[in-house]
């Protein structure tokens, strides 16, 4: 059943036990529904609900989408930001959105968290250091400091199972989504060539012969920013149609420039997404219906030998 239809059962295991697990799909909605749907709850009342967000482009995104829901021209308003590097709050902010690193900060700077009313982990399933940190931090406040405290751990696809035991009992609410026919096509490479230039070359034929034979946005998933550049080059090469506009995502972009890519087409221009593992979970882009997947990706490598991490 979509997210909206599951609700009732969050705010019921939020209100009568104080911590809940949310597990549902990617685009089923959870993260831009749900915490809005809490500021409803007589528990709230005027505190402030956190939404943790692992990724900073994700956390833009769903700050601005919540904004545009309850009707604020832009983020700072009922719903805030605090990333590295870029905060919008105000006296009027009900809902903020953090980062990892900002959580962790709170959590030390005030182990109570003081005139907050629920911590949101989103997208837990990603697993990472300062999550865990920020769940064990938020537990031992509950367990110690705030026993009203609610915590709500969402996920698309992460085994509830060992955190129903850290969470001592929590329920566990299902949310089913929208479900999509889905047709995977396999391309062989038309060269072993393992360079940028040789992934980019196999990227663009793809992206091409893809859009000839469907309609729709086209999102491609390559190793690194070099790959992105030779294959932006190489889609203008090949002559793509005027109504077609190719753009990157990658972390080292401007945040303009990421904002662009990941915001719906204005235009009936077709759109495609030259993008790293940043797009791979966290966000939706409306529009994509095909999605390339080059095959690589850089993934960091601990060296014993030089006793350093390398991609």
């Amino acid at each position: 059943m979509p997210v909206d239809e599951v609700l009732p059962r969050v705010r019921e295991a939020l209100r009568d036990q104080g911590r809940a697990i949310l597990i549902a799909p990617p685009g089923a909605g959870k993260t831009t529904r749900v915490p809005l749907a809490l500021l409803e709850e007589h528990w709230a009342g005027a505190a402030r609900i956190v939404v943790l967000e692992p990724r900073r482009l994700a956390a833009r995104a769903a700050a601005a989408h919540m904004a545009s829901l309850v009707g604020d021209r832009s983020v700072g308003g009922v719903v805030g930001l605090r990333t590295r590097g870029d905060t919008r709050v105000s006296d009027r902010t009900r809902i903020e959105i953090v980062t990892e690193g900002v959580l962790t900060r709170m959590l030390q700077t005030d182990p109570s968290l003081d005139g907050v009313a629920c911590v949101v982990f989103d997208e837990f399933h990603e697993r990472s250091l300062p999550a865990d940190l920020g769940l064990a931090l938020a537990l031992h406040a509950r367990s110690v400091l705030r026993p009203d405290l609610r915590l709500l751990v969402m996920s698309a696809t992460l085994d509830p199972g060992p955190l129903v035991d850290l969470l001592e009992g929590a329920p566990v609410v299902r949310s089913e989504g929208r479900r999509f026919e889905v047709e995977t096509r396999f391309r062989p490479p038309s060269r072993r060539d393992p360079t940028p230039w040789g992934i980019a070359r196999d990227a663009a034929d793809a992206v091409v012969s893809a859009m000839e034979a469907d309609s729709g946005d086209v999102l491609v998933f390559l190793p690194g920013a070099g790959e992105i550049r030779r294959t932006h080059d190489l889609l203008d090469e090949a002559g793509l149609p005027e109504d077609v506009a190719v753009v990157p995502l990658h972390g080292r972009l401007a945040r303009a420039r990421q904002d662009e890519a990941i915001r719906p087409s204005v235009s009936r221009r077709r759109k495609v997404v030259l993008s790293t593992a940043i797009a791979e979970t966290s966000i939706t882009i409306d529009g994509i219906r095909i999605v390339v997947d080059a095959g690589w990706m850089r993934v960091p490598r601990f060296d014993p030998g030089s006793g350093f991490t390398r991609l």
